[in-house]
């Protein structure tokens, strides 16, 4: 990873500053798991291509090689029916992974902002299903909200469910009219494809098969549905964006529907491993330029944590407030 140290500290400074939103995808998960460990529930969380062969297996899914999830998840929902996938979903996400070093350093950044006197808290934004953010914050003693998108059929799907700490879920039917949040006082974490729900199974949402990414984009803009305090947040921040790639056409429907055809307002970056083939770098960085000033980084996610880690502890200490 030949990246200038001079990234690092700007990132780190802007980090402090509550100028950074960490976006989270599948890849980032990966993020300490030696390359040669498979998948075991309760060891690391699943990637995607592990997520579709265990799928694939229950379903007895007919064509060989290496399933797409997308397809693999409507072909299970097709033989076995929605509520059987929501309950192989459940086993595996519902399963105590532990949190990486990035999902660590995740949950030192709220205490990080209020020593330097950031105005607001932390948002985080992810498309993973699993809870392993909230977990990392839990561990380090910090209380949080979550906004979780609802994707089952039924009145409330695609609007969002606001989980305040210690308290029961609320529907959020209007986010330009929403209240509830107050990211000056705690992190938030937005999870934009659903979510696993320990509590109550009733409320586990996944945007997993074919058809409910269809609905993510055919039913209410996403836009339209987040709190307008967390669009604020959006508009006015950098995206450090860990273990997505261009190639997951899921993140560009995410992108579609949070940003329209409008550009990201600031500097961001891309962490991510280099696909093979000449073509990928080419073309992956005419879609995120499509998207802004965004700069892709090709490294392993867990040195990029390291070095931002080791950034983040040499900032000075702020200093104290009057």
């Amino acid at each position: 990873m030949d990246i200038d140290d001079r990234h690092f500290s700007r990132v780190a400074k802007a980090i402090a500053a509550g100028s950074v939103i960490p976006f989270l995808g599948a890849g980032a998960n990966l993020c300490d798991r030696p390359d040669e460990a498979s998948w075991e529930l309760g060891d690391f969380a699943p990637s995607g291509r592990e997520l579709a062969r265990a799928l694939a297996d229950d379903s007895d899914y007919p064509d060989p090689g290496d399933p797409d999830l997308l397809w693999v998840s409507q072909y299970f929902d097709a033989v076995l029916g929605g509520g059987p996938l929501y309950e192989k979903l459940r086993d595996v996400f519902d399963s105590d992974y532990p949190p990486s070093s990035l999902h660590r350093l995740l949950a030192r950044l709220p205490a990080l902002l209020r020593e330097s006197g950031a105005e607001e808290q932390l948002l985080v934004l992810t498309t993973n299903y699993d809870d392993l953010v909230e977990r990392a914050f839990e561990d380090a003693g910090e209380r949080f909200d979550v906004v979780s998108y609802e994707a089952k059929p039924g009145p409330l799907q695609g609007y969002f469910w606001h989980r305040p700490p210690d308290r029961e879920p609320v529907p959020i039917r209007a986010g330009n009219k929403y209240s509830g949040l107050a990211l000056a006082e705690r992190p938030v974490i937005l999870k934009l494809h659903g979510a696993v729900d320990r509590g109550d199974k009733k409320r586990d949402s996944y945007v997993l098969t074919e058809d409910s990414y269809i609905d993510y984009l055919a039913g209410p803009s996403v836009s339209k549905q987040v709190p307008s305090t967390l669009l604020a947040k959006m508009s006015d921040s950098h995206f450090l964006f860990l273990g997505y790639s261009m190639r997951d056409w899921n993140m560009r429907v995410i992108l579609k529907q949070l940003w329209g055809s409008n550009e990201l307002g600031r500097k961001s970056w891309s962490v991510q491993l280099a696909h093979a083939g000449e073509a990928a770098p080419e073309v992956e960085r005419q879609l995120w330029t499509r998207r802004g000033d965004v700069d892709l980084i090709y490294a392993p996610l867990r040195e990029y944590v390291e070095r931002l880690d080791a950034a983040l502890t040499a900032l000075p200490a702020a200093a104290p407030r009057p």
